[in-house]
């Protein structure tokens, strides 16, 4: 098990930044594949982003591809996600999740491990 903390949501203007992080402890973080959901009021969790063990493959929701950013430091047991030109469509309770998976899976139910999520809103 690993347990994991989110932080850095808020309130942000349209077209702005935000960067979230998510601390993990418990087991060897660096085996675990991490990936950040998010789920909107009255819709389902959808997938964000997903990065490999060794941060060397990621993978994105197409909503998001080219303005978000996830990495990760093994060393501090930490993964991110740079949320830039954000829209107001990109309001959600943002997760962190890790899996013991042997891929990059984007389905909520292939992660078992999960954060209590942090709350980012964009104003128009």
């Amino acid at each position: 098990q690993v347990q994991l903390v989110e932080s850095g949501g808020g309130l942000v203007q349209a077209g702005g930044s935000l960067r979230l992080s998510c601390a993990a402890s418990g087991r060897t973080f660096s085996t675990y594949i991490m990936g950040w959901f998010r789920q909107a009021p009255g819709k389902e969790r959808e997938f964000v982003a997903a990065v490999s063990r060794s941060g060397g493959s990621t993978t994105y929701a197409d909503s998001v591809k080219g303005r978000f950013t996830i990495s990760r430091d093994n060393a501090k047991s930490t993964v991110s996600l740079q949320m830039n030109s954000l829209k107001p469509e990109d309001t959600a309770v943002y997760y962190c999740a890790a899996t013991g998976a042997g891929w990059l899976p984007q389905k909520s139910d292939s992660y078992d491990n999960w954060g209590q999520g942090t709350q980012v809103t964009v104003s128009t």
